[in-house]
């Protein structure tokens, strides 16, 4: 399907309907993505104030063909934000929506517009003495619609769900400018179709989520926090088993560690507290979120003593208090934006069965050895089975000297992934950086029954065009 571009005509018929606060000059932040893989198109920003504006904007652009591409918080990972090539398209940003519209706490639900930010969320609950519990590193910058488009994860899936998980309801601008009015607080609703799993986790290419219904859960009466060396990624889990065992599902967050990410944050981020003073090969950073009559220090304390019994940790540290505890977690969320200064050469997001990620870990390594010379920093969700598996240069040296190796480090990743009954895309999604991987690892059936879908619900293609599938007509090696 050919698009047009955003040119000046089509600007003038949009400004004939719109107030011209609508429109402003695109700069480079909606341009550009966190890891510089792509850049965007001088193109026509949009940021509508509600939903009707919307509507408006997706209908003209469905009538002239013009390619739209939704920006929340331009997070993302995979360059679903912007645009490289092709038609100049029309930039949809979604921050005027930022209003949280009602919060409904008897009901444990909460109503927010998709430009909401995330940490905005999870302060209007706390309000209400109610916790809205999806929580990531961008959580100050990322916006609500965009966490739903994509699908997010994050610390608290093993718990919680993903952001799918913790949604009820949805209201979104349709590809032909329809409002679909689906902003249920209902928790059982069977009347066909859900439309709302359809739009959540398809990066913007099948309509404009513009509101939410959420889910929010009783705030724990108590929590905990502990840094724990473990012998390796086995007795981490093994361990994972024991506090499951011991707490339920009182467990709130597992995440693993390699001394790679504190050697990282000692290169080049070094004002960051470091808690050990010989940073331990693999470690666990674990919450616990806990009912009133149980003490948290006390169930770590079991915890830590029964598995240095079983031979699974070697040395751990109890957070103390909230300061203690807010150390050890901007350990693990600012690992990422170390992993940034110092440059990837090829990163990955990967999941895995559970009983498979020592496997993988082990024989991933030995892999990429034989490829060259590189440091990785694997850390990441265990609980849940997501990693995130990162290939960095020597010292000495930056991603720009290995690039010719770049695809074929991802491609060795991937098919020991994929041999191991795991995804290539554990939680940041598709975007444009991994289309060729959906096409490579998807079941054919899947990719069959997602490109009816797009032919059917957007049949001009206007809806972030080239992210997640391939745009109607190209080839691999052309588009």
């Amino acid at each position: 399907m050919t698009l047009n571009p955003a040119d000046t005509a089509f600007e003038t018929r949009l400004r004939a309907d719109l107030p011209d606060a609508v429109f402003r000059p695109a700069d480079d932040r909606y341009l550009e993505e966190p890891r510089g893989r792509y850049a965007g198109q001088a193109a026509l920003l949009a940021l509508p104030r509600n939903v009707q504006e919307v509507a408006i904007l997706i209908r003209h652009a469905n009538a002239a063909r013009v390619g739209v591409v939704p920006y929340g918080g331009g997070t993302g990972l995979v360059g679903g934000q912007v645009l490289p090539d092709g038609p100049a398209p029309m930039i949809l940003s979604l921050e005027r929506l930022n209003k949280v519209r009602a919060i409904y706490p008897d009901e444990n639900v909460l109503v927010a517009e998709a430009g909401v930010i995330l940490a905005d969320v999870q302060t209007a609950a706390q309000d209400v003495d109610r916790l809205f519990p999806l929580s990531l590193a961008a959580e100050g910058s990322a916006r609500i619609g965009g966490n739903l488009a994509t699908n997010a994860g994050g610390t608290g899936v093993l718990r919680y769900g993903n952001a799918r998980d913790l949604c009820l309801g949805l209201e979104a601008v349709l590809p032909d400018g329809q409002i679909w009015q689906g902003l249920t607080r209902l928790r059982k609703n069977n009347t066909g179709y859900d439309l709302r799993h359809l739009l959540i986790g398809a990066e913007g290419t099948l309509g404009v989520i513009t509101a939410a219904a959420l889910k929010l859960f009783a705030q724990p009466a108590r929590s905990g926090t502990a840094l724990l060396a473990v012998q390796s990624p086995a007795a981490a889990l093994q361990l994972l088993s024991m506090a499951r065992v011991q707490l339920g599902e009182m467990v709130s967050a597992f995440e693993l560690i390699h001394r790679q990410g504190f050697d990282f944050l000692t290169e080049v981020l070094p004002d960051v507290r470091q808690p050990f003073a010989s940073s331990p090969e693999w470690s666990v950073l674990i919450e616990l979120g806990l009912s009133g009559g149980i003490d948290p220090a006390g169930a770590l304390e079991t915890l830590f003593a029964t598995a240095m019994n079983a031979g699974l940790v070697t040395d751990g540290l109890i957070a103390q208090n909230q300061q203690q505890t807010a150390d050890f977690w901007r350990i693990r969320e600012m690992i990422p934006e170390a992993n940034r200064l110092i440059g990837s050469v090829s990163s990955h997001d990967i999941s895995v069965p559970l009983g498979a990620i020592p496997d993988f870990i082990a024989q991933a390594e030995s892999k990429i050895a034989a490829l060259g010379d590189f440091r990785i920093n694997c850390f990441g969700h265990v609980g849940d089975g997501n990693l995130h598996y990162n290939v960095f240069p020597v010292p000495g040296k930056t991603r720009t000297d290995y690039e010719h190796l770049r695809d074929g480090i991802k491609r060795a990743v991937h098919d020991l992934v994929h041999e191991m009954g795991g995804s290539i895309s554990a939680e940041h999604g598709i975007g444009r950086l991994k289309v060729g991987d959906l096409e490579r690892y998807g079941n054919p059936a899947k990719l069959s029954a997602m490109r009816a879908i797009k032919a059917a619900v957007d049949p001009n293609g206007i809806m972030n065009p080239g992210a997640v599938l391939r745009e109607i007509g190209c080839h691999e090696m052309e588009c």
